[in-house]
């Protein structure tokens, strides 16, 4: 992303209503008009950068707001994790000294794709961290589990997590799933409270799956009308669910990093 091969220097500022995401969107957009920077109004598609001030519930909301778009994130950080969100709203000079040099990455992030597809119809479905398949109520569900069209297991418990490398660190690792690099292009697959019992078999660790292979789980009859789908916190509902093949997608997001990133120290600094 080089101001200079652009038409424009136009920003797109995205920030929650609270208030002190509203005082740092304020801040941020006065330093950047000093700089020559053009803020947008209202969301403009040929911005050169999404700048998102909040945490990381706002960074997805804005993703799944404005449809994926190729313009690159970067997030200033006024939440509480901030896997996405790395800038403190104490840096912005820094941050902005960097912009105008050019001292940046930009990273592209993978995403995970489902096809749902019912009696009726199919649905596509794009999550940034993940998409989760569970009980209604956290009823006990039973999942026909296959992986490259291999069939794996049938699966008994709350559900499962297909998550992206990126989302590993989040309701993936709450789950006991494993923490996977970013720039990997691999899907983890992770139970939800799984029942192994003589009766009932499942695995009860996460599977890592390459990118050529997809995961395909199909609900046994009786489960059809009993799942919910979740995708990146969003509910959805579908009545009779034959089955979701999951594959990681073509499409991707830009996140400008801002100097060197060391994905280990990020991981020690918010878990350890």
């Amino acid at each position: 992303m080089d101001n200079s091969t652009y038409k424009n220097k136009k920003i797109n500022v995205i920030y929650n209503n609270d208030k002190e995401s509203s005082n740092t969107s304020n801040l941020l957009k006065q330093k950047l008009t000093d700089r020559g920077y053009e803020v947008t109004k209202e969301y403009d598609n040929e911005a050169i950068l999404n700048i998102c001030v909040g945490g990381d519930g706002s960074f997805l909301t804005a993703v799944h707001q404005y449809s994926f778009p190729e313009i690159p994130f970067v997030g200033i950080n006024t939440g509480h994790l901030g896997f996405f969100q790395e800038i403190s709203p104490t840096n912005l000079d820094e941050f902005l000294d960097k912009l105008d040099s050019k001292d940046y990455i930009v990273d592209s992030l993978y995403l995970v794709e489902a096809l749902v597809c019912t009696r009726n119809s199919c649905i596509n479905l794009i999550g940034v961290n993940e998409i989760v398949v569970k009980g209604i109520e956290s009823r006990v569900i039973h999942l026909n589990i296959s992986i490259d069209n291999t069939y794996l297991e049938r699966f008994s418990g709350d559900g499962v997590i297909v998550s992206t490398p990126m989302g590993s660190t989040a309701y993936n690792f709450s789950a006991g799933g494993s923490i996977v690099y970013t720039t990997l292009d691999v899907l983890q697959l992770t139970p939800l409270s799984p029942i192994n019992s003589k009766v009932y078999r499942s695995l009860t660790t996460s599977s890592i799956v390459p990118s050529d292979m997809e995961i395909q789980i199909a609900p046994e009859y009786r489960d059809e009308n009993s799942l919910l789908i979740t995708v990146d916190g969003n509910q959805h509902r579908y009545e009779n669910i034959t089955h979701i093949i999951f594959k990681l997608s073509n499409m991707t997001i830009n996140l400008l990093n801002i100097g060197k990133k060391d994905f280990w120290s990020n991981v020690r600094d918010k878990f350890l």
